[in-house]
């Protein structure tokens, strides 16, 4: 497939929803861990007796683990449901975190926070499975390479932006947490509601 033909596929229905679908969602992920780390290190960290170097480990781990705990058990759910309904499902899932994450800021509640950020962790590692699976579903075999290539770019971008936007805006003063926490809750709404037009992709395995 040439150069050109892979970004025409992000003005096609059956492929742009899903971009940009994963797109804010990656971003997402490190608007808010990154906001979450710089508050730690900056704020949190005095009210509490653990260090700001244990409580950014900390973040790091409970992030993770539902990948070591849930990949497997991920893969089979999108393999078991039609996969454009278990994406929606999953953003609405994740619209409920951010509102959760926003509290935590609001409150300056490291409970609260490591919680949405454990679930974000959840959230990831259901999504994950989906994202490698949907393109060979609304993808021709020729398109693959270049369907697969722009997700990446994609994701990468995502990180990096995600992970600028969320120091930057923690970073303000006064209420940089709270306005972090408000970011995460568009982003995730916005995620939502472009996942609304990603096309059907039917269970591969509806007896698993």
């Amino acid at each position: 497939m040439s150069e050109a033909n892979q970004f025409d596929l992000l003005r096609e229905r059956r492929f742009a929803p899903f971009f940009w679908t994963q797109f804010l969602g990656a971003a997402n992920d490190n608007i808010y861990k990154n906001a979450l780390v710089i508050f730690v290190a900056f704020h949190a960290a005095s009210a509490t007796s653990l260090d700001a170097n244990t409580l950014v480990n900390l973040a790091a781990g409970i992030f993770i683990l539902p990948f070591v705990l849930l990949s497997a058990t991920s893969g089979q759910i999108a393999d078991k449901f039609e996969k454009s309904r278990l994406i929606r499902l999953i953003k609405l899932f994740e619209i409920a975190i951010m509102g959760l994450g926003s509290v935590g800021f609001w409150m300056q509640s490291l409970p609260l926070l490591f919680v949405a950020l454990a679930l974000m962790g959840v959230h990831s590692t259901l999504f994950g499975p989906i994202k490698y699976a949907i393109l060979p579903q609304t993808l021709q075999p020729n398109e693959l390479i270049g369907g697969n290539g722009l997700v990446e770019m994609g994701t990468f971008v995502a990180i990096l932006i995600g992970t600028i936007v969320g120091g930057v805006v923690v970073a303000i003063e006064p209420g940089g947490p709270v306005l972090a926490g408000g970011v995460a809750l568009i982003v995730a709404f916005a995620g939502w509601l472009v996942s609304r037009a990603v096309p059907l992709a039917p269970a591969v395995a509806p007896d698993l």
